[in-house]
């Protein structure tokens, strides 16, 4: 390729980098204008946006200095070091989002005991994301009437009623007969959300294998914690929302490494 051909070449990748990174800041930058929280996942997202635009703006700048480090020895580590950093973040992403791909399509037997991980109540109004389980969770009890529900999730700030009251209000609502549903009102983390499921389901004889009903992305990460209170476990996924998949997605990494580290 031609000394000018390459060039051409270059300009227009760092276009396109500068064009992916503004379309990535606003992807992250959209549930901040929607009342989600700053969290570690739109935080890393903005952040990664704002250094992929000014790496495409500064490319060559950027590469000249990298071939100086290369080339001396006092830097040569740092530069190999940058690359080794990235090439691991690269790999650690990849494996993650196979197990939670893997994960999310675990599917259950019929008959199976639903569990809806809690999440956000905003006073005694259903969370988007506790929607798109609970929708989940009425698809797969609906194609099997003979299984129970166990709806897991105690109150936390700003609501009003607990995570589980508001859950069963809507199944029942959407004409789930209340005597398939099960409320578990005291658990504020997704272990807890296990365990206190767990012990619930061993004292009214329901079936012991459950079908998780959580974010498609929250899957991998809540079989990990089944898997370690000793539950055998499947998959019913919730649909996350498009435009807050990224956030939540990119928290969900940090999640599962904190996982897999303590």
């Amino acid at each position: 390729m031609g000394k000018k051909n390459r060039k051409g070449w270059l300009g227009v990748l760092r276009i396109a980098l500068m064009i992916v990174a503004v379309f990535s800041f606003v992807w992250f930058a959209i549930p901040l204008s929607l009342s989600v929280s700053l969290n570690i996942g739109n935080v890393t997202g903005l952040a990664v946006s704002v250094l992929l635009f000014f790496y495409g703006l500064f490319m060559p700048w950027v590469h000249g200095v990298m071939n100086k480090w290369r080339r001396h020895k006092a830097l040569r580590f740092l530069h190999w070091g940058i690359l080794g950093a990235i090439a691991l973040i690269a790999l650690l992403v990849v494996i993650e989002s196979t197990c939670m791909i893997v994960a999310a399509n675990k599917e259950p037997e019929p008959g199976a005991t639903v569990v809806v991980l809690g999440c956000r109540v905003y006073g005694e109004r259903a969370s988007l994301s506790m929607i798109e389980r609970l929708d989940a969770a009425y698809e797969y009890l609906t194609e099997h009437p003979e299984s129970k529900c166990v709806l897991s999730g105690g109150k936390g700030d700003g609501e009003n009623i607990t995570e589980a009251e508001c859950m069963y209000r809507y199944l029942v609502n959407k004409g789930i007969d209340a005597s398939r549903l099960h409320k578990e009102e005291a658990s504020t983390t997704t272990r807890e959300n296990l365990l206190f499921s767990k012990q619930l389901i061993e004292e009214q004889g329901l079936h012991p294998v459950i079908a998780i009903a959580t974010s498609e992305y929250h899957e991998y990460r809540a079989g990990l914690i089944a898997k370690s209170l000793g539950i055998e476990y499947a998959a019913v996924p919730g649909r996350t929302a498009i435009w807050l998949f990224p956030t939540y997605y990119v928290r969900e990494l940090y999640g599962i490494l904190y996982e897999w580290v303590f």
